[in-house]
């Protein structure tokens, strides 16, 4: 099977999008080396990781000089030029890992939604996806002959609101990390509170902070608050919070995190606390689970599915709810060994294997209903 994947997403830093991507690319390389793999990149600063190519074997990167604002535009808009055109080869399969179809003369059409935030809460988003999701994500994928999803939760969102037959989509859940360093197993005695994630409305990071803040009022020696990932414009008002009283010297941003420095940030962590009202699926959870650290999650989108009683739920509307938890697994060292240690057991079901199998599964399907139909 000839495939080709937009992987775009992880040419920079690579957050939830960009690292399924990465993996899921990695692990259909190293499963199913009989397919004709092709990673395409796109854009005028970013280019693909030396190692790219080593890192997914036999997989061929198609690398390209294009703007990434102009390309969107014209494939979004115009659905042109297709993938063949731009990069004079044949594919069975084109798979685009978000919402919109990536445009193609020849090859079965496969999108995937992580969620569907961008449709609830455009005010959230940015550039093209506030220009161009909300009102092309639908028509997308039900023409698509295929649409992955992370979690049940996804699922029934994409039939709900966009309109595709349950048949067609198809659950695609993450893996876990392959750590490089020994995996402990529980957490840091004395560590901190994390926050793993984009610095967004979504994330809720204002409840989180107002939650802290109140904990910290009551409790002076509370461990500090560890916030780690990408900041856009609209964090500069937390960024601001963070550096005045009574939140400073209580609360670090350390801001993106690579992926070589991940291990070691999560596991110097007590906690991780994930207050998001909207979730597709949680990857700083199952990062978390996987080093036997207890969780805090909302319990919103796709977050009880993936942590089940492996940790804290909490409303992310309800600061006090929040804060409760936080006292919770800070001052409780058996509480936290329990739920870090069912955290560890549940996130072993999710392997990158298994994910790159059930994403072979539906291009192939994809890829056969195409050829049928010629």
């Amino acid at each position: 099977m000839r495939i080709i994947v937009d992987y775009r997403p992880a040419l920079r830093a690579r957050s939830g999008v960009g690292e399924y991507v990465h993996q899921t690319a990695r692990a259909l390389a190293l499963r199913y080396p009989d397919d004709s793999l092709t990673l395409f990149t796109s854009s005028w600063k970013d280019r693909p990781e030396p190692g790219a190519a080593s890192a997914c074997p036999g997989a061929r990167v198609s690398d390209h000089l294009f703007p990434v604002s102009v390309l969107n535009f014209a494939w979004h808009r115009l659905e042109w030029p297709s993938i063949e055109l731009v990069t004079h080869r044949r594919y069975d399969v084109a798979f685009s890992p978000h919402p919109l179809l990536l445009p193609t003369r020849h090859a079965a059409q496969v999108v995937m939604v992580h969620d569907l935030d961008f449709l609830r809460h455009p005010e959230r988003t940015q550039r093209e996806i506030r220009r161009d999701y909300p009102r092309l994500a639908g028509p997308h994928a039900r023409r698509a002959s295929r649409v992955i999803v992370p979690s049940q939760y996804t699922a029934a969102e994409v039939v709900d609101h966009l309109g595709v037959p349950r048949q067609r989509v198809v659950v695609c859940p993450p893996g876990t990390p392959e750590w490089r360093d020994p995996v402990p197993g529980r957490f840091a005695t004395g560590g901190y509170a994390l926050f793993m994630g984009t610095l967004e409305p979504r994330k809720n990071v204002d409840g989180l902070l107002e939650a802290y803040g109140r904990l910290l009022a009551r409790r002076p020696n509370v461990p500090k608050l560890v916030l780690a990932g990408r900041a856009g414009p609209e964090a500069q008002p937390w960024l601001d919070a963070i550096a005045r009283p009574p939140l400073v010297g209580h609360v670090e941003y350390l801001g993106y995190v690579s992926e070589h420095d991940r291990h070691r940030v999560y596991a110097d962590a007590r906690l991780l606390v994930l207050p998001s009202y909207e979730e597709g699926f949680g990857m700083p959870v199952l990062e978390a689970m996987s080093l036997g650290i207890p969780v805090i999650a909302a319990s919103r989108g796709a977050l009880p599915e993936l942590v089940g009683d492996a940790g804290i739920l909490i409303f992310p509307e309800d600061a006090e709810s929040i804060v409760a938890a936080l006292d919770r697994v800070l001052s409780d060292d058996s509480l936290a060994e329990t739920i870090g240690r069912r955290g560890l057991e549940r996130s072993r079901r999710f392997q990158w294997r298994h994910t790159a199998q059930a994403v072979h599964e539906a291009f192939q399907e994809a890829a056969d209903e195409r050829a049928h139909r010629k």
